[in-house]
C-alpha cells in the first residue's frame, strides 16, 4: 500500500520538464548543482576514462529525462539503450535527442564534463556522441518478468540507474526484488552504477510530492552483496543544498 500523502513515480508519473527545472537547470537560483550535477559527474568520469568500463551496450534505467551522466559513458559504448517507465519522460527525452525546439538545455552539464576531462573545445562533440549512441528509448513495464516485453534486449556490459530503485520500491524487500530484476539485464562480469540519495522521504515535482524509499549506505551494500555484486567503489557526499523541495540527508 502507498500513502495518499505522496504520489508514486511509476504509478502516477510526474511532470518531467518540471523535474528538470527544479533540480538540474542552469537557473541562477538552482541550488542543487553541487549535489546533483557536479558530484555525480565527477565520480562517473573517472571509471570510464581509466578504461575498465566499456563495451557494446549500456542500459540506462533512471527516473525523469536525465542525460548528463551519459556524457561520461558515450565514448566507451556503441549503443546506449534508455528504459523509461513514464511516457512523459520518454517524450521529454526524445525532444532533446532529436534536437527539437523547446528541448531542455543541458549545455551547463556538458561544460562541467568537458572541463573535468580537460577538453574545453569539445562541447558540441560531447552532446553529439550521446545523441548518436542513445538511439533506442524503450518503455519498460515493472510488473512484467521481461520489463521490455515483447522486446528482448541484448545483455548490457554496463547499467546506470539514477534514483530508479529509490522511487519505485515501497520497502526494502521491494528494492531487492527490483535490483534482482535489473541485474538480469547485465552480462556476467558487467558493471552496475547506482546513483541515489540516502534517507529520502520525498521529492517535489511541481505541486506533487513523490515518495521515495528511506535507506542508508549499509542497506545498499548488503543488498548488492546479496545479489553477488562486488563493490569496486562507493562515494558518499553530505548534502549541501537546503530546500523544501526534497527531504534527504546524503
Amino acid at each position: 500500500m502507498y500513502s495518499s500523502t505522496f504520489k508514486c513515480y511509476h504509478v502516477h508519473g510526474f511532470d518531467s520538464r518540471q523535474f528538470l527545472e527544479h533540480y538540474f537547470s542552469d537557473k541562477p537560483d538552482m541550488i542543487f548543482e553541487d549535489d546533483l550535477l557536479t558530484f555525480p559527474i565527477k565520480n562517473l568520469v573517472k571509471p570510464f576514462t581509466v578504461g575498465h568500463i566499456k563495451g557494446d551496450v549500456l542500459i540506462d534505467l533512471s527516473i525523469g529525462s536525465l542525460v548528463h551522466y551519459l556524457y561520461a559513458a558515450s565514448g566507451f559504448f556503441k549503443h546506449i539503450i534508455v528504459l523509461k517507465a513514464s511516457d512523459r519522460c520518454i517524450l521529454e527525452l526524445k525532444r532533446w535527442l532529436d534536437s527539437r525546439t523547446g528541448a531542455f538545455h543541458w549545455g551547463h552539464a556538458t561544460k562541467i564534463h568537458v572541463e573535468m576531462e580537460g577538453n574545453s573545445g569539445q562541447l558540441q562533440d560531447k552532446e553529439g556522441k550521446v545523441k548518436e549512441a542513445a538511439q533506442h528509448v524503450v518503455k519498460c513495464h515493472l510488473d512484467k518478468e521481461n520489463m521490455t516485453d515483447p522486446i528482448v534486449l541484448p545483455l548490457a556490459d554496463c547499467i546506470i540507474s539514477w534514483g530508479f530503485l529509490d522511487s519505485i520500491s515501497k520497502d526494502q524487500n521491494d528494492y531487492i526484488r527490483y535490483l534482482r530484476k535489473i541485474s538480469r539485464l547485465l552480462k556476467p562480469g558487467g558493471h552496475l552504477l547506482l546513483i541515489g540519495c540516502l534517507d529520502v522521504t520525498y521529492y517535489t515535482v511541481g505541486k506533487d510530492k513523490i515518495r521515495a524509499l528511506i535507506y542508508d549506505e549499509d542497506f545498499v551494500r548488503k543488498a548488492l552483496a546479496g545479489e553477488e555484486f562486488v563493490i569496486d567503489d562507493c562515494k558518499v557526499k553530505k548534502r549541501t543544498a537546503l530546500s523544501d523541495l526534497i527531504d534527504y540527508s546524503l
